[in-house]
């Protein structure tokens, strides 16, 4: 069993996977923002559900906005557990509105949350995966990358930027025993604070010069609802499931890619096709060995 820190873990799918690899058999760090202030209640739910199920998990402080946290977090997931094996870049946040109303600073800070927070932590923790020449890593990713829905542009460039930190630092941690998954799920409409704690554009001014789209923003939850096949349990505890399956894989046996969405979009359709393409691309480039793992 390996020893995982999950990012983002207070809510929704970070939560459902930190649980669901603790009850898997794994030593599980949840981490979250300030789990003694705003995120305690959540922090003892984790807490008391570990105590009474007897699970291998334990609660963590990360901010992925901080160098400083991030380090002090896997410094302490090795000093509790001995070592890192994995870990689930996790943590992120949504935007919904229209793409002229965000301004460069409120891009920047969500950059800074959904992409360049797991630059941190990956800094935090390769140094310990390479010493050891294995590990995982797990990016909890978005099907948006290739369904681009409209009203969440912020959002869906900040996944676009996380998606391509994945591929490309694949390619050099794999020559260290490393592997990355890209876990994309779909849209959920229920069972995640996804859509709930969603953040709005600061400049509200310009946002008012599309209000004549506004009905439109409104039944964006509706819409994706409508997208589910009705006799199929859009849950997102399937994500969490997902990765449990995956992490059990053989090393040199894990996909670069899984899709968990039950939108009917044919996101697979696609990255089977991007795939072929990167695939030859690099090979063609003379750097075949960095698309496998070295074991």
């Amino acid at each position: 069993m390996s020893v995982v820190l999950v990012t983002g873990a207070a809510t929704g799918i970070g939560r459902l996977t930190a649980v669901a690899l603790a009850r898997a058999g794994h030593t599980v760090h949840a981490s979250m923002r300030d789990p003694e202030g705003k995120n305690a209640a959540r922090a003892e739910d984790l807490r008391s559900l570990a105590r009474a199920a007897d699970l291998d998990l334990h609660v963590l402080e990360l901010d992925v906005l901080s160098q400083e946290s991030a380090d002090a977090a896997v410094a302490e997931v090795v000093r509790r557990s001995g070592r890192i094996d994995v870990v689930i870049q996790n943590a992120g946040h949504l935007l919904v509105g229209y793409t002229e109303s965000f301004t460069a600073e409120d891009l920047a800070h969500l950059f800074d949350v959904n992409a360049i927070g797991a630059q941190r932590v990956n800094r935090a923790a390769l140094p310990h995966l390479r010493a050891q020449r294995s590990g995982v890593l797990v990016y909890v990713g978005s099907t948006t990358t290739v369904s681009v829905p409209p009203f969440l542009g912020p959002y869906v460039a900040s996944k676009f930027a996380f998606d391509a930190l994945a591929q490309v630092t694949a390619y050099e941690v794999g020559r260290f025993g490393v592997e990355t998954v890209v876990v994309m799920p779909g849209a959920f409409t229920t069972g995640t604070n996804h859509f709930p704690d969603a953040g709005r554009a600061s400049d509200t001014a310009r946002a008012a010069a599309y209000a004549e789209l506004d009905p439109l923003v409104a039944r964006n939850e509706e819409a994706t609802a409508s997208l589910f096949d009705p006799a199929v349990d859009a849950d997102p505890q399937s994500v969490a499931d997902e990765i449990v399956r995956v992490l059990a894989l053989p090393v040199g046996g894990k996909p670069l890619r899984t899709v968990v969405d039950f939108t009917q979009s044919h996101v697979q359709d696609v990255l089977d096709v991007a795939e072929r393409e990167r695939v030859d691309f690099v090979t063609r480039l003379g750097f075949a060995d960095l698309l496998s793992v070295e074991r």
